[in-house]
């Protein structure tokens, strides 16, 4: 009696799952392929930039530094810095004409330092002169393609992103329209 108790409740279990499978698989799908009939490109309109070398000559131009006001300061510290640097040498009266020397030398080494670098400010050389611009254009091109296949003696339109080629793979879905069978 257990025996046949457990045997009717494993049949009624697979007879339970089976029609639930059955039931839930109300759809099947294969995958074919169907013959591109027409394929009509899509375009956008994009700005396009382009990195262009720009170069010209240009002609010397010196300023002249007789209307500026020129400043003694290199001069003078120069001057300074010579100075303490001469007294350190020699003894005596010879201490004296060291640290004048000192001073003197420093001083012209301080003016001819601060006229060199203004006159670096202030002139400059011509030449080739160039710079990088960035040159704009607007251009056409493929955003995707609107594609016309056949399957089944029906025509179907589609959008993709790439060419279609001459045949394009397609899903087939079946199931039943309605619970009546013949």
């Amino acid at each position: 009696m257990k025996n046949l108790l457990i045997t009717a409740s494993l049949a009624t279990a697979l007879t339970l799952s089976s029609t639930a499978s059955f039931a839930g698989n109300k759809h099947h799908s294969f995958r074919d392929s169907a013959r591109v009939t027409h394929v009509e490109t899509l375009y956008k309109t994009v700005r396009v930039s382009t990195p262009q070398r720009e170069c010209w000559e240009e002609r010397p131009h010196y300023r002249s530094n007789n209307n500026q006001h020129q400043s003694y300061t290199s001069t003078i510290v120069g001057g300074i810095v010579g100075g303490l640097l001469g007294n350190q040498f020699g003894g005596g009266s010879g201490k004296k004409v060291m640290t004048v020397a000192g001073a003197v030398l420093g001083g012209s080494v301080g003016r001819d330092m601060g006229y060199q670098s203004r006159s670096n400010q202030n002139n400059y050389r011509g030449g080739e002169q160039c710079r990088v611009v960035d040159r704009y254009h607007e251009e056409e091109r493929a955003d995707g393609y609107n594609v016309t296949y056949r399957y089944q003696g029906k025509s179907y339109t589609t959008y993709m992103d790439t060419y279609p080629g001459k045949r394009i793979p397609v899903e087939v879905s079946v199931r039943p329209i309605s619970r009546h069978y013949y």
